[in-house]
């Protein structure tokens, strides 16, 4: 067994999932997640060796067909030779550190990026819905505080495979309450944004990224940026994927 560092894991499960999907399974992932059924092969990134050796031990008890493969950091897996054949996704345990860390940012968008196109999910200690959604800001496609138990971690695996995205439900009802909140608050996105600042908001809760916002507008993307710290900062949003959730509550249904 080799070791990684960052506690990334590629999985595949066969268990149902007790998740929030936030995406539709295609019919490819659909085969991914069949091939997946065969058995498991799991890289788990973890600077912590006890901890790694005993989420392994859990894993393996609850799946024997598991393969296990951990490392003590991203770097180390990124330097790792890959093997014949891939895990099907990976898990990045951060324990007791937060998404928003500048050094966990960045450790985490880049294993996004080298493991494209598998699914990468974070494990961590807090329960703060804003660490999920930085998360999740940073391409992770699940988030599972550790209180959750081994099921629930080889379903959210599974569903992120399949194509979905994961986060507890309750974090997810909290999101709704906050969705309230936040609508009470604005009644009229006239009342909140200038006209300007309205259109890059309309683009921002699309999903278009700056350069395209910048082009369609016919502005600077540096101006595009500039609107857009405007809009998080009226929202109070701490990151663009929960500025997007509040947004697509405030624009009327017909510009959904």
């Amino acid at each position: 067994m080799s070791s990684r560092s960052d506690s990334n894991f590629h999985v595949s499960t066969t268990k149902k999932i007790s998740a929030v999907p936030v995406s539709r399974l295609r019919d490819h992932d659909l085969r991914e997640t069949s091939r997946a059924d065969a058995g498991w092969s799991i890289e788990l990134i973890d600077s912590r060796v006890l901890d790694r050796e005993c989420f392994e031990l859990s894993l393996r008890s609850a799946q024997p067909n598991i393969d296990v493969t951990s490392f003590s950091s991203v770097d180390e897996w990124s330097r790792a030779p890959r093997p014949a054949s891939d895990a099907a996704a990976i898990i990045f345990n951060i324990g007791s550190l937060r998404a928003s860390n500048p050094k966990t940012r960045d450790a985490l968008t880049t294993l996004v990026e080298l493991a494209a196109p598998t699914p990468v999910l974070v494990l961590a200690t807090s329960e703060d819905l804003a660490d999920m959604l930085d998360a999740l800001d940073c391409g992770a496609r699940g988030y599972v505080p550790s209180s959750v138990g081994v099921a629930v971690m080889t379903g959210a695996t599974r569903l992120a495979i399949a194509g979905g995205v994961f986060l507890p439900a309750l974090s997810v009802m909290s999101m709704r309450e906050k969705l309230k909140d936040a609508q009470n608050d604005f009644v009229c996105v006239s009342d909140i944004f200038t006209s300007r600042q309205a259109a890059v908001a309309d683009a921002l809760r699309r999903g278009k990224a700056n350069k395209l916002i910048a082009y369609e507008l016919n502005m600077c993307e540096s101006t595009v940026k500039v609107h857009i710290r405007t809009i998080m900062k009226k929202l109070q949003a701490r990151n663009r994927t929960e500025a997007a959730y509040q947004l697509n509550q405030l624009f009327p249904p017909d510009q959904a």
